[in-house]
């Protein structure tokens, strides 16, 4: 209880005392109340806190270590100079950047980027259902003929009325769509085939395209719905934005930075 009491009344004191007061003296040297508060806010410790006693007394042994050894005539410091400055560009530069970052890229800003940017947040997509005669690059042209007439076979019975699944799972060649009467689901434009890509989003619900060759053979297509537009939502895009424009930001400012700076090499 009493080393309690004394715990309590030396952070009491250190609260009370303005920062220009001294916490104490190390080998002749002042430390203020100032250089305190900055050490205990570098390593988040709330003032209240009952660890404070602890710090004072840390940061105070650590300060007499450091002033002994700094005069200690067998020990080198300039490489310790040397770290340190380079220690303290790299805070100095990492703390400015972060903190210009967080000023000039504010929610508002990202929020009218993605609204002045629709196009890149937003894709169009088609479902779609195929029968697919594969061919491959070692195929002689006999055997290509074969894929295609069989792949205008599909077709055939496919616009005659008979209904596309079932002509899929007859025909098809990609088993796992075919057991699924060829459909493909929802298919994003630019994400798959170009030449595919091209046939299927020049169509309509409906449709039933005739044979085209692509990279994985001949393909016969049915559109089951059109295309539509699909928004990726602000919340899902948003980390993403706040990214890229805290590099460009980034970017401009040590542009800016250096374009001031007077650099000669002798």
């Amino acid at each position: 209880m009493f080393y309690r009491l004394i715990a309590i009344s030396i952070v009491f004191l250190l609260n009370a005392c303005s920062d220009g007061d001294s916490v104490g003296t190390v080998n002749g040297k002042n430390i203020t109340r100032a250089e305190f508060n900055r050490y205990l806010e570098l390593k988040h410790v709330p003032k209240d806190d009952k660890r404070v006693e602890l710090m004072l007394k840390d940061y105070m042994q650590r300060e007499a270590y450091a002033g002994l050894i700094e005069k200690a005539s067998d020990f080198d410091t300039k490489l310790v100079d040397a770290e340190v400055n380079e220690f303290r560009k790299q805070i100095l530069i990492s703390r400015y950047f972060e903190d210009y970052m967080n000023k000039k890229v504010s929610e508002e800003a990202i929020k009218n980027y993605y609204n002045t940017h629709p196009e890149e947040f937003q894709r169009e997509e088609i479902k779609v259902a195929h029968v697919l005669i594969r061919t491959n690059s070692k195929m002689s042209e006999a055997e290509l003929q074969a894929a295609l007439t069989k792949a205008q076979e599909a077709y055939s019975m496919a616009k005659s009325g008979k209904l596309f699944a079932d002509v899929a799972k007859q025909y098809s060649e990609d088993t796992v769509s075919a057991k699924q009467g060829g459909e493909l689901g929802w298919l994003g434009k630019g994400a798959i085939d170009p030449v595919f890509s091209e046939k299927i989003f020049s169509a309509k619900a409906g449709d039933i395209t005739e044979p085209f060759k692509s990279a994985f053979g001949y393909h016969v297509v049915k559109i089951l719905e059109d295309a539509k537009v699909i928004k990726t939502p602000f919340e899902k895009v948003k980390g993403d934005i706040r990214y890229r424009l805290r590099q460009q930001a980034k970017k401009a400012e040590m542009d800016r930075l250096l374009a001031e700076a007077k650099i000669s090499y002798q």
